[in-house]
């Protein structure tokens, strides 16, 4: 398993933090970028962001372009099969990341998760499997891959790992009502979700990005 390609944006020297970012189907590592200024929780606290490129694949959706992508997609579909495949393989190259910056010198329970779309079902199922606690999830205009088998794989270090869910009520990519079960899910099994709903489309606007500031704040305080 190759290590992703990445770019790094510093906030400080010396980063206390780190977000690891990843980004939606067909985009890259530049995507969220310029969302780091927006982000920034001043010169106290020094967060590294970690934005992460997919490998590029078929996508079967897309008539089997070539294209960044975590896993395959093959429908707009909660019913629809799911590349297990894929996502295991995105989650074991995020697995890598997260160790990456452990040897940096960042502590797991300093390491957030994020993405959007694509990258945040990545980021969801990483995060609730992984075996040292995370400080936290940002999961944006996205669901919970592989619903049905979380219950038996998910790992006790993150059974109490805060969660940041966004979702735009005008999304006809991913319809508004798929994440809400996702959140449905995720509570039922006892995680702890903070839900947020934005009048937008597929896309992440000001007012949200200043909610995830007041997350990154509050999961970082400590």
């Amino acid at each position: 398993m190759s290590e992703l390609e990445t770019i790094e944006v510093e906030t400080g020297s010396d980063p206390e933090a780190t977000v690891i970012w990843l980004h939606g189907l067909g985009a890259d590592a530049h995507d969220f970028e310029p969302c780091v200024p927006m982000l920034s929780l001043g010169p106290e606290l020094a967060v590294r962001y970690v934005f992460p490129n997919a490998p590029v694949r078929p996508v079967t959706l897309n008539g089997g372009a070539l294209m960044r992508a975590w896993f395959d997609l093959l429908a707009l579909d909660h019913k629809a099969p799911e590349d297990e495949t894929g996502i295991r393989e995105s989650a074991r190259s995020v697995e890598q990341l997260i160790r990456r910056e452990t040897e940096r010198g960042i502590d797991a329970a300093r390491i957030i998760l994020a993405g959007f779309s694509q990258g945040g079902a990545v980021a969801l199922f990483t995060a609730l499997r992984y075996s040292q606690s995370l400080a936290g999830v940002i999961a944006l205009s996205t669901y919970l891959p592989l619903s049905d088998i979380t219950s038996r794989e998910k790992n006790p270090a993150n059974e109490e790992i805060p969660i940041f869910m966004a979702h735009g009520q005008f999304d006809v990519m991913l319809n508004i009502d798929l994440a809400r079960s996702s959140q449905k899910t995720l509570q039922q099994l006892g995680y702890s979700v903070s839900w947020h709903e934005y009048p937008m489309s597929h896309s992440v606007i000001a007012e949200e990005l200043s909610d995830i500031k007041l997350f990154l704040s509050a999961v970082l305080a400590t």
